[in-house]
């Protein structure tokens, strides 16, 4: 008997418990945790939202019972959610936010699929080291790539990418102070920093399609395009896009690469939403209507994360 179950069987033994009863009180350390660490954050920003909270007066007084009734700071009800979403600055880091998901996602997911497609072949040699390599980004911190690629779009005649511009005899680009050049940098570190844990996902599901298919298939006279679209996208689906949900999420929530670049430059035009958020707080010192915005965002993301796995069917089975 597990120890789970002997834990189990002695709690269902006091009076007035039943064996539900005892699953409960076997998960109440988990929830505890789950509350300390996640639950309660959210919670108290959430109240942080609805208040005038500044550094002046959030921590004002002494203990800790001052810091959770939020100091000095006065009730506000909606106001910091009414300012927010009247501000046209928010308007523009939502728009610029999910632009950004919706061009680096696609990016991610086409990089990672041709790669993973090149490394399954069986026409390509040393696999095990080209995936060794693939990988290796994920080993460095996400600060000093990010930094690397800034000074790969760096607007000096020096840089690497307008070396490149130079060595084909196009003119060198100021990078980082347009508004659409920088988007593109973004786009192009996001992904650098992103491929990797999606090729390790789609070679994992291009190595579980059955080869009798393709084998079938080329009997049937079917080329690599057919079968690519007829046999290996319908199989790979649900993988892939189980990981460009959980990616899309991290594009939502970029910080350091706006950041380190230019701080969402030039003029707030690329402040992608988290930026705005951070400037809000802790630039302008508007801790209540930094709260708001975090919450905002933290709305929007989770209705999407919940909308692609319901329409995507990612949760079928759970349950059986």
């Amino acid at each position: 008997m597990s120890t789970v179950s002997r834990a189990a069987d002695r709690i269902e033994s006091v009076p007035f418990l039943t064996r539900d009863d005892a699953s409960l009180l076997l998960v109440l350390p988990g929830l505890f945790v789950f509350s300390a660490f996640m639950l309660f954050p959210v919670l108290y920003l959430l109240g942080i939202s609805f208040t005038n909270a500044e550094p002046a007066n959030l921590f004002a007084g002494e203990g800790v019972v001052a810091v959770l009734t939020f100091g000095d700071a006065l009730f506000v009800g909606l106001s910091n959610y009414v300012d927010v979403l009247t501000d046209p600055q928010f308007w523009n880091s939502f728009g610029v936010t999910w632009l950004f998901v919706a061009t680096s996602v696609t990016l991610k997911i086409g990089a990672s699929l041709a790669i993973a497609l090149v490394v399954t072949s069986d026409l390509v040699r040393g696999k095990r080291v080209l995936r060794s390599l693939i990988i290796f980004p994920m080993g460095l911190p996400p600060i000093f790539t990010i930094t690397v690629w800034r000074g790969i779009f760096s607007s000096a005649e020096f840089g690497l990418m307008n070396q490149l511009l130079t060595a084909f005899g196009a003119s060198s680009v100021a990078w980082l102070s347009g508004r659409w050049t920088a988007f593109v940098a973004y786009n192009v570190t996001e992904a650098w920093l992103a491929y990797p844990f999606m090729v390790i996902i789609t070679v994992s599901a291009l190595q579980d399609v059955p080869e009798e298919l393709h084998e079938a298939a080329v009997v049937d006279g079917a080329g690599f395009l057919a079968r690519f679209a007829h046999i290996t996208l319908p199989s790979i689906k649900r993988p892939v896009l189980f990981a460009s949900i959980l990616t899309s999420a991290a594009s939502f929530q970029q910080f350091l690469i706006p950041f380190v670049f230019n701080q969402g430059g030039p003029a707030r035009a690329n402040e992608l939403i988290v930026v705005y958020g951070y400037r809000e707080a802790l630039s302008f010192q508007q801790y209540g209507r930094g709260a708001a915005i975090s919450i905002i965002a933290l709305v929007f993301i989770g209705a999407f994360m919940w909308l692609n796995v319901k329409k995507g069917k990612l949760a079928d089975g759970v349950n059986d």
